[in-house]
Parts: structure tokens; C-alpha cells; sequence
């Protein structure tokens, strides 16, 4: 076991997270940990299987007396979001994760932890293994490719599952039961071009907006964090009329779940222009500064030298291309576009500018659309789309899921309450979130299931720094264990 997770509790939860650093894991690339938790689940005598799409089932048998109990589906997903600092070497595909422990938060430095989910992953694991549990007849859904569009969920066929009763372990506030949450769709942006040549005597500057919080699109949308790609495009659109800026690549953003921390942009200028680019930049960042910095006090805005030896794409992006992307991407929207009416404190509606990726031969941006109404969403994206309709752009909408939609009157709700204020002698709180949860797709698969969220407390979910409240985790499974005993017990047959 990596040091850091020795002297943690409970040992079982954390020998299985210390695993899940171990292998790598991006969206669309489970296969390995997939294969590692199939061996593991035969050694441990349960059966499983493997879906067309790439999920994995396990089962474990009803203990002894406990079969004619409701079955109990316990569900996360095993990809997790790869977010790394610029400047930081890390390749998710190969290299682990390096946890640290520090104030009794886990962590990773300059990287994301991956603690969502995969510390929901690890409570399932520890329950399959658990023999001293008591409960009724179990099943583990592990799905795939949750962070890059809910794939695993999207292709769950509507009769593999056997309970009548799912514990999602994939929400990020200890002491909160989760009843609902946002479905949401992508729009994909994509416009081709014609590279131009790169004009006599211009010089190329590396402009870098660097140094924002980022973080989850859904859960974080509402704190007006700063979105690197659209104050770039801001600096950007000023500057080209002004010093006859031309516009060679622009990149931002990573995830199109996640908010986008960094943007870069490779530019070409005429000679005269090249000595003023420092002092302009200066100029934009103390006015970002003060208009960001109770929010984003690590807002950095910088010209940085090409060196000689590094490959540039070839050529400029065409001036009346630069404006069609200068243009549509400071007009479009992103963040908070309505607050629910009928759930007080939650965002209804909103949108983030994930990604954008542009060179002298056009490019590519996504949006991704979230809303507690599933025609809200729908509007929204339609919105968008119509936006870059008007210079002829193509704009498409994709990969829809539903919102889940909360029952009041659950009483698989009503018994995790019970439990939580038998267990910690305080109040639970049941919330509805803005991000976007697998139970909204399995229910509509599954719509007689009753389906209940919990977590630990992560903070920075999606951003490299995010970290795991240690002692919730701890609590977490105190919480498990006793709900499936309580569902599970022979004596409330």
C-alpha cells in the first residue's frame, strides 16, 4: 500500500481508492482497471460481467436468512477526470496518481485526485468484500465514460439490473441525501478554413491566461469563477483591431465538464506592434485583476518568447475567420442562465465553454449544456446552435441525458434519514444538484427504482488540487454498512 494511505481508516476503503490511483483510469480508457476488478471479484468468489458498452456488474449473494430482502444496487462509475497544472508532467493513460495528506485533507499535487468517484467506487468494493455485513442480495454497477457523456449509463441495457432499491455513491457533500439532479446535452462547434500565409515581417508571442480556480462546470457554475477561454477572447477581440493582431492557434480548456483554468494563444504581429504587447497585457490584467480577483486572485495574463526550435502551425487563420471565432465566442454564453423557481438556492439552467481548439485551419469548441428541465436544456443549446448558425457555422447538439427527477415521498429516502440520525445523532438535509448524476439515466431505464445519492466531502472536484475530507470518508462507510443492515436485517421482514 502507498505510505500515505497506511495509518487511514477504514483500511479496507482506503487499500481499495490506494488501487484505484494505481491504475490509470481516463474516460474511455477503464479497460485495465476493469480487467484488475474482474480478477479481483472471481478471487473473491462473486460472479460478474461485462456489458456491451464496457460496464462491469458484480453480484454478491443475500446473507443467510436475508434473501427475501429488497436487492440493493450499489452504483459509481470508474473513469475520473484528468486535469493537470500546465507545467506539471503527468500522462493519465500511464502514470498514477500521487496522494498527499495534509490537515486531514487527501489530496494531489497539480493534478485532479480522482476522488470522484472513486471513492464511491472504493465504499462498493469494500462492501463486496465486507463478510461480516449483513444485508439483502447486492449488486455493484460500475460504469464507464460517466465524465465524457454518461456513455456506461447511456448504453445500460433496462434488464440486467435485479434491485428494486440503488445507492448512488457519486455526490460530494457529506451529511446531504441527493433526490435529483440536472440532465444536460452537448453542443459541438466545428468550422474548417483555408490557412493564409503568414504576413511579411510579423513576429509570433505566446499569450497565456493562466492561474484561474476551475473546477466542476455543475457544481461550481453558480460561484461566477472566471473562464480562462472567455476572458482570452475578450483580450483577444480588443487587441486585434488595435495592433493588427492575426490569430494562429488558441487552446483552452481540457474537460468539457470542467471549468477552463488556462488559455493560450499564438499570435502574429507586425514588427512596430511586438514592444507594446508586453505593456498591453499589463494593462489588461490589472483591469482583470480588479474585476476577477475576489474570486480569481491568481489571474495571470503574460506574453511569453517562441523559441526558435519549437514547430508552429503553418500560417494564420484568415481575417474574416478570426472574426467569426473572435466574434461567436465573446457573444456566447456561458455560466448561470436561469435559477430554479421551485427549488430554492439551486441553478436551474446553464452552460459551460469547456474547450476550444483553433488553428490556421479552423477548429473546434464545445459547450455543455446543463438544466433541471430537460427542455431548458434544449432551449439553451438551441440557443447556441443558432448563434454560430449565423456565419454558416455547424453546431450540433449531442449526447442528451435526463435530469432525475426527485420523489419526495422516496422511502429508501426515508429510511437513509432514519439511519443517518440514529448513526451521528444530527439531521441529514436532502438537496437536488445542479451537476449531472447517473441516476437521472438509470431511472428512466429503471423507473420503479427507488434512488438515493450520498458522499464524502470533496473539494475542487474536476481541478487539479481536489481533495477528499478524510474523516467523511470514515463516516461514509459507517453510513453504508448501516443502511444495507438496516434494509438487509432479518428482523424487519
Amino acid at each position: 500500500m502507498t505510505p500515505v494511505f497506511a495509518s487511514l481508516q477504514p483500511a479496507a476503503v482506503w487499500r481499495h481508492f490506494d488501487t484505484l490511483c494505481r491504475i490509470p483510469r481516463p474516460s474511455k480508457q477503464e479497460a485495465a482497471l476493469r480487467s484488475h476488478l474482474a480478477q479481483w471479484a472471481q478471487a473473491q468468489g462473486l460472479s460478474h460481467e461485462v456489458d456491451a458498452v464496457g460496464n462491469l456488474l458484480v453480484r454478491k449473494p443475500a446473507s443467510p436468512g436475508c434473501a427475501h430482502r429488497p436487492g440493493v444496487v450499489l452504483q459509481g462509475h470508474l473513469d475520473m477526470v484528468c486535469q493537470a497544472n500546465s507545467g506539471v508532467t503527468h500522462d493519465f493513460s500511464r502514470d498514477p496518481i500521487t496522494p498527499v495528506l495534509q490537515d486531514g485533507w487527501l489530496r494531489a499535487e497539480g493534478t485532479t485526485l480522482g476522488a470522484d468517484n472513486g471513492i464511491g467506487v472504493a465504499l462498493a468494493l469494500a462492501a463486496l468484500e465486507d463478510r461480516t455485513l449483513v444485508h439483502g442480495p447486492l449488486e455493484v454497477l460500475f460504469t464507464v465514460d460517466e465524465e465524457a457523456g454518461m456513455g456506461g449509463a447511456q448504453g445500460l441495457a433496462s434488464d440486467v439490473l435485479q434491485g428494486s432499491l440503488m445507492l448512488n455513491l457519486d455526490t460530494e457533500e457529506w451529511g446531504e441525501f441527493y433526490l435529483g439532479c440536472a440532465g444536460g446535452l452537448d453542443v459541438n462547434v466545428d468550422r474548417p478554413a483555408c490557412a493564409e500565409e503568414m504576413p511579411a515581417g510579423h513576429g509570433h508571442r505566446r499569450i497565456a491566461l493562466q492561474g484561474l480556480r476551475g473546477g466542476h462546470s455543475g457544481i461550481h457554475i453558480h460561484e461566477e469563477r472566471g473562464n480562462a477561454i472567455k476572458l482570452l477572447v475578450r483580450v483577444l477581440h480588443a487587441l486585434a483591431p488595435a495592433c493588427g493582431l492575426r490569430l494562429v492557434s488558441l487552446q483552452g480548456g481540457t474537460a468539457r465538464n470542467a471549468l477552463p483554468r488556462e488559455a493560450f494563444a499564438i499570435v502574429a504581429l507586425p514588427p512596430d506592434q511586438l514592444p507594446a504587447l508586453d505593456a498591453q497585457l499589463a494593462a489588461w490584467q490589472t483591469m482583470l485583476r480588479q474585476e476577477w480577483g475576489e474570486v480569481e486572485p491568481g489571474l495571470s495574463l503574460q506574453s511569453q518568447e517562441i523559441g526558435t526550435a519549437e514547430a508552429l502551425p503553418a500560417g494564420v487563420l484568415p481575417l474574416h475567420e478570426q472574426a467569426i471565432w473572435l466574434n461567436s465566442l465573446l457573444a456566447a454564453p456561458h455560466g448561470v442562465k436561469r435559477q430554479s423557481l421551485s427549488v430554492a438556492g439551486v441553478v436551474e439552467t446553464s452552460n459551460n465553454l469547456g474547450m476550444v481548439n483553433l488553428s490556421p485551419q479552423g477548429g473546434h469548441c464545445n459547450f455543455m449544456v446543463r438544466s433541471l428541465r430537460d427542455s431548458q436544456a434544449l432551449a439553451l443549446a438551441q440557443e447556441i446552435v443558432s448563434l454560430w448558425q449565423l456565419s454558416g457555422t455547424t453546431a450540433v447538439c449531442a449526447g442528451a441525458y435526463p435530469g432525475w427527477t426527485p420523489r419526495p415521498d422516496s422511502a429508501l429516502l426515508r429510511t437513509c434519514q432514519q439511519v443517518f440520525a440514529r448513526e451521528f445523532e444530527q439531521a441529514s438535509h436532502v438537496q437536488v444538484i445542479h451537476a449531472g448524476l447517473e441516476c437521472g439515466l438509470i431511472s428512466a431505464k429503471y423507473p420503479d427504482m427507488d434512488i438515493v445519492s450520498f458522499g464524502p466531502t470533496i473539494r475542487g472536484a474536476h481541478a487539479p488540487g481536489e481533495s477528499v475530507d478524510v474523516a467523511s470518508v470514515a463516516r461514509c462507510w459507517q453510513l453504508l454498512v448501516a443502511i444495507l443492515q438496516e434494509l438487509g436485517a432479518p428482523a424487519a421482514a
